[in-house]
């Protein structure tokens, strides 16, 4: 629909938009209108993994000026409260979300943002590698909080456009070995591409079954497991997988309850983790993408215009290719 340009308050930007990529969750809201706790009760705009350009300041922003490309943080936290001050903003309460009912999000031509959540581009990163550090920061945050290090060896349950950041993410962060699992063999095929050293297609093996393929292939138990799709044989996989004394880390949100082998991770102190998006990545994604390090690029398998998004959704709705991106500029398609 047709809505006018907003006009920006004195610590937000004016954006011309420009990639929006296509995160499940949009599909998940699109489809059932709810995850969870947060549903949807009035239209929404969706689209939470974006960047575009500067094209009008509010009167108090100094640090970014018109013609500016940047990549959008999300989430913006509108008070500072005791999350904000230990520096975990991401779970503030009442903290504003792009495409997080009842906030909109920014796949359409113009949208206003907060200036300081906003992240200038280098040159030589692109705006869809500045769409894809969203994504990416969900990667940062997980093998952070897991704890990924020199050496580490590492179990990567899911090969979505999540766990695949997972993956580059962890050999990055100096991984000695990762190992992905999946339904899709293409989707394994693709994790190859952006570093995984081992892929194990499931079909129908037990959650235990599984743990010892993990183990057999990176011959010994991995200190860290990632769990990125939510599904509860999954969850139970990534338990009987993790070496005693290991990290496992939730990223994937499935049923609100699931059966795990609670006894099992505890007898032997595996420490379970959630994570909640991100916080403070941004900078810390803009720098590997300008030095080169990281190479999220393969991520990207469609392109659509805006003026297409219906056709975009159902492509991701059907599990096609990986990232689909959305080009909101009608006068600039390049990525």
């Amino acid at each position: 629909e047709n809505r006018p340009i907003p006009e920006p308050g004195p610590n937000e930007v004016l954006l011309r938009m420009h990639s929006v990529g296509i995160c499940g969750s949009d599909v998940h809201y699109w489809q059932h209108g709810r995850i969870g706790d947060f549903v949807v009760k009035d239209p929404m705009v969706l689209g939470h993994e974006a960047s575009g350009t500067v094209i009008k300041l509010g009167s108090g922003v100094t640090h970014l000026k018109p013609g500016d490309r940047v990549a959008i943080e999300p989430g913006v936290p509108r008070e500072t409260d005791e999350f904000c001050k230990t520096g975990r903003y991401n779970l503030s309460p009442t903290i504003f979300f792009c495409a997080t009912p009842p906030d909109d999000g920014n796949l359409c031509h113009y949208y206003k943002h907060s200036a300081s959540y906003c992240y200038k581009l280098p040159d030589n990163v692109t705006f869809e590698e500045g769409a894809l550090i969203e994504p990416l920061s969900v990667g940062i945050h997980a093998c952070k909080r897991a704890g990924v290090t020199l050496g580490s060896k590492v179990f990567v349950s899911g090969s979505g456009p999540i766990g695949l950041v997972n993956v580059l993410v962890a050999k990055m962060m100096g991984a000695a070995a990762v190992v992905i699992t999946d339904l899709s063999a293409s989707r394994l095929q693709k994790a190859r591409e952006v570093g995984a050293d081992f892929t194990i297609q499931v079909k129908n093996e037990t959650p235990q079954e599984v743990a010892s393929k993990v183990e057999s292939l990176l011959g010994c138990m991995p200190e860290i497991t990632v769990e990125c799709t939510g599904v509860e044989a999954c969850i139970q996989a990534g338990i009987y997988a993790t070496r005693s004394g290991g990290t496992l880390v939730l990223v994937g949100l499935g049923p609100e309850m699931v059966t795990v082998p609670i006894v099992n991770a505890a007898v032997r102190e595996v420490d379970i983790r959630g994570i909640f998006r991100y916080c403070n990545t941004w900078p810390v994604a803009i720098a590997l993408l300008a030095s080169k390090r990281i190479n999220v690029k393969p991520l990207v398998t469609h392109r659509f215009p805006l003026e297409k998004a219906l056709e975009a959704f159902e492509t991701t709705k059907r599990g096609e290719g990986v990232k689909v991106m959305l080009k909101c500029d009608p006068t600039d398609h390049n990525p």
